[in-house]
């Protein structure tokens, strides 16, 4: 179950957690967990293990039909386990949602396409670094899943 990071009272948890899938500082750690404290059309949530904050889900609403993945997260020793695929699966069961779509790197493409994406390169975006768009139909995702 994904819950609402808003109110969460342990900052330095979610700050790790996006520190893993953000190449920033702390400052823009702290100024993005802002932005999804105070944007309406952005949403922080997080996973629980044993009460322990496990992985986080940022997401921002593109319109009624769509959202995109902006951070995925699940800490090292929980990755492996299921717990970012769950994350994704609650996220294609939001209501109204048709399609899901993230960014990403060549480090975490193979999650992207194993839970069901299709991916596109972007080619090298920045100096070396090769970006992925990836995007999940939720119908098809529903209909494989059965």
């Amino acid at each position: 179950m994904l819950i609402c990071l808003r109110d969460y009272w342990n900052y330095d948890a979610v700050k790790d957690l996006l520190a893993l899938c953000m190449m920033a500082d702390g400052e823009v750690i702290g100024q993005e967990i802002n932005s999804y404290n105070t944007e309406d059309s952005k949403e922080l949530f997080g996973c629980f293990v044993d009460g322990e904050l496990a992985g986080l889900a940022g997401i921002i609403r593109q319109s009624e039909q769509a959202l995109e993945i902006r951070h995925l997260a699940v800490q090292t020793k929980w990755q492996g386990k299921g717990i970012g695929r769950g994350m994704i699966t609650e996220i294609s069961r939001t209501a109204g949602i048709e399609t899901i779509t993230a960014e990403t790197d060549h480090e975490a493409v193979g999650f992207y396409r194993s839970t069901g994406f299709a991916i596109t390169s972007l080619g090298e975006k920045y100096p070396g670094v090769e970006r992925f768009a990836c995007i999940l139909s939720v119908g098809a995702a529903a209909q494989s899943r059965m």
